[in-house]
């Protein structure tokens, strides 16, 4: 079976050429796109996910055999989380070649974080599949890359340590309030304000609410531990 030119190129940013490429247009289906001829990539989104946990618990404890389950925990999370999941997707640029339905293409779909992501778990499975779990495992570490060896700082719960920071000083958890949404519908920005009880604040800015809300509790941590 051939493919066109751009999924080629995308093999070629992922690191792997399939010798089944039906798995990697599979892989590219959206829901939006499927037809009775036409499987769309859930099934290989739900392989995907569990393939990306293995290979990342493996990766964990291998890089830190003293960590405890409590502290390799948030690590995982961290590392196989959607968000995650969509930034490597956007840094194999996946959303250009990810079929979509017109009403998915006219909603930004392929800026969307759930859609990335779980294409990006469904590339995982199709490698899997055509090429085993060595060539998944291989894949998934070079994509993930400098991530593993940061993800301590990137595990950290903001908001909990935030909210930990405060109660240990008899405070109230912080507030945190929507600043401004701005953008169109399929694509809002949210600016996000983290409050103190004794008025320091600090902002975050992000496309999800929730990420918004941990850059701002980060922003407060840095400020309030300067002061």
């Amino acid at each position: 079976m051939k493919i066109s030119a751009e999924l080629r190129g995308f093999q070629d940013r992922i690191g792997h050429v399939f010798t089944r490429p039906d798995l990697l247009i599979r892989a590219m289906t959206h829901s939006s796109i499927a037809s009775a001829t036409r499987a769309d990539n859930q099934r290989l989104e739900f392989l995907g996910d569990r393939v990306l946990g293995l290979v990342i618990a493996e990766a964990l404890m291998g890089d830190d055999r003293a960590a405890t389950e409590g502290q390799l925990a948030p690590r995982f999370n961290a590392l196989v989380r959607k968000e995650t999941c969509a930034d490597v997707a956007r840094e194999v640029e996946l959303g250009a070649v990810l079929k979509l339905g017109r009403s998915e293409q006219m909603t930004g779909g392929r800026r969307k974080i759930a859609l990335l992501g779980d294409g990006m778990e469904a590339v995982i499975a199709a490698v899997y599949l055509d090429g085993g779990l060595s060539a998944a495992r291989d894949m998934i570490l070079r994509l993930w890359g400098d991530r593993l060896s940061r993800v301590e700082a990137d595990a950290r719960d903001a908001k909990t340590t935030l909210q930990e920071w405060a109660q240990g000083r008899g405070m109230p958890p912080p507030r945190y309030v929507v600043l401004d949404r701005s953008g169109p519908d399929h694509a809002p920005v949210f600016r996000i304000a983290a409050r103190l009880d004794d008025g320091r604040q600090a902002e975050g800015e992000a496309k999800a609410k929730r990420t918004a809300e941990q850059a701002a509790a980060k922003a407060l941590l840095e400020k309030v531990s300067n002061d």
